[in-house]
């Protein structure tokens, strides 16, 4: 279960969401009082699929909500700071998820399909 809190005409509310794959429709919680400013919603990791080989010291994050389109890069592989290593497609577009510095890839915490959040964990170089 995700929880968010969602503001909606000044009237702020925290929204709990579970994952059935029923279609059910989220329920949500009495309003909260307007005064307070929304949070944004924590992000967290979607379930990620094993990781290919040991992680690495140096986090590739996803920069926005989306789903795994395609992984350029396999663990072991060498690559350059601006290669790309997963393209993600965001709001319909692929954009793809570069590497942050020279090195190689450690691991994939991801595969093709997934849905992730913001921050959550791609890959990991060394």
């Amino acid at each position: 279960m995700k929880s968010y809190t969602i503001t909606v005409n000044g009237n702020v509310y925290d929204v709990t969401v579970e994952e059935n794959g029923s279609g059910s429709a989220p329920a949500a919680a009495a309003p909260r009082r307007a005064a307070a400013p929304a949070a944004a919603p924590v992000a967290k990791p979607a379930a990620a699929a094993p990781a290919s080989g040991a992680a690495g010291s140096v986090k590739i994050e996803a920069g926005a909500a989306g789903k795994v389109f395609k992984i350029e890069a396999a663990a072991g592989t060498a690559v350059k700071k601006g290669d790309p290593i997963i393209i993600l497609e965001i709001m319909k577009m692929e954009t793809p998820v570069v590497a942050t510095q020279d090195g190689t890839v450690a691991s994939i915490n991801v595969a093709v399909g997934d849905q992730v959040e913001a921050g959550a964990l791609l890959a990991t170089l060394n």
